[in-house]
């Protein structure tokens, strides 16, 4: 698989053109083999349409997530489009979805990056849909959602989406004041996914030493899945990291656009815990 290496301030993005959009690698400058990112070429899932590969690396999906829609094939190359100011990463129209998806990323900084993701609506009526960003995290570290409250009162303020597969004695799962976390284990036995309105709006994914954290903006309508713009799926090879936005009806020839904010830092030891989390988010 062809994959073109881009440096942006102190980081390494790799994307590849055969596939795609798809990033399949972020990495320090210094460190350019020590990727955060997971890569699975052989994992997927069967569909009507064929073998759908995970591939891993960060991928644009559809939400809510249905079959095939969500698990439309991404296996033909693509066009990447590099400027001084950005990269452009354009998928290949899906007819059968009546959806175009495109991933921009432009540098912030030396550790930070804009990451733009936008599905266009080619088709002939309107479609109800949600950006979907998932980040497939290299196995052995855990996931953070901030869950913390700023209100008082006798109503709830915070709820969380559970899928048929979890079970929620499951040991991965780390419940705290103001955090979950989500541990990704080798040894565990089965998936485990969880999902949440973060507050504030980012989550993130430690491992072997480094920090890897998403940002986004909060923006009003119906989020997908019981009102989620944080979800995190783990299974014994890989942890996904998924934001979403919230669900728009977007006619013929417009297009609905999810930001995210990368950032990357080297924290060499950390724990899933609020303590440690205080100390490095100073919250």
């Amino acid at each position: 698989m062809r994959i073109r290496n881009f440096t942006l301030g102190n980081l390494i993005l790799g994307i590849t053109e055969d596939i795609g959009p798809r990033i399949l690698k972020l990495a320090f400058k210094e460190t350019p083999d020590k990727n955060l990112f997971g890569v699975l070429p052989d994992v997927g899932v069967e569909t009507k349409d064929g073998f759908w590969h995970i591939y891993g690396g960060h991928r644009l999906w559809v939400s809510p997530e249905a079959m095939p829609l969500s698990y439309s094939m991404d296996n033909e190359p693509v066009k990447i489009e590099a400027r001084k100011e950005y990269i452009k990463i354009y998928g290949n129209p899906e007819i059968q979805n009546g959806v175009q998806k495109e991933i921009e990323i432009r540098s912030k900084g030396k550790r930070n990056l804009l990451v733009i993701h936008r599905i266009k609506n080619i088709g002939r009526w309107n479609i109800k849909l949600a950006c979907w960003a998932l980040s497939v995290m290299r196995a052995g570290g855990f996931a953070i959602i901030p869950v913390k409250t700023e209100k008082k009162g006798l109503l709830p303020d915070r709820r969380i989406s559970l899928w048929p597969y979890t079970d929620i004695s499951d040991t991965r799962l780390i419940l705290e004041k103001d955090f979950m976390f989500v541990k990704q284990e080798v040894n565990a036995k089965g998936p485990f996914k969880i999902g949440t309105m973060a507050r504030p709006c980012w989550t993130g994914y430690w491992v072997d030493g480094q920090l890897f954290v998403k940002e986004f903006e909060e923006m009003q309508g119906e989020y997908p899945d019981f009102g989620c713009s944080v979800e995190v799926y783990t299974s014994p090879s890989f942890l996904e990291l998924e934001t979403l936005s919230p669900l728009r009806d977007v006619e013929p020839g417009q297009y609905i656009e999810h930001r995210e904010i990368w950032r990357v830092e080297k924290v060499p030891v950390l724990s899933p815990s609020t303590r440690d989390m205080k100390k490095q988010f100073m919250v």
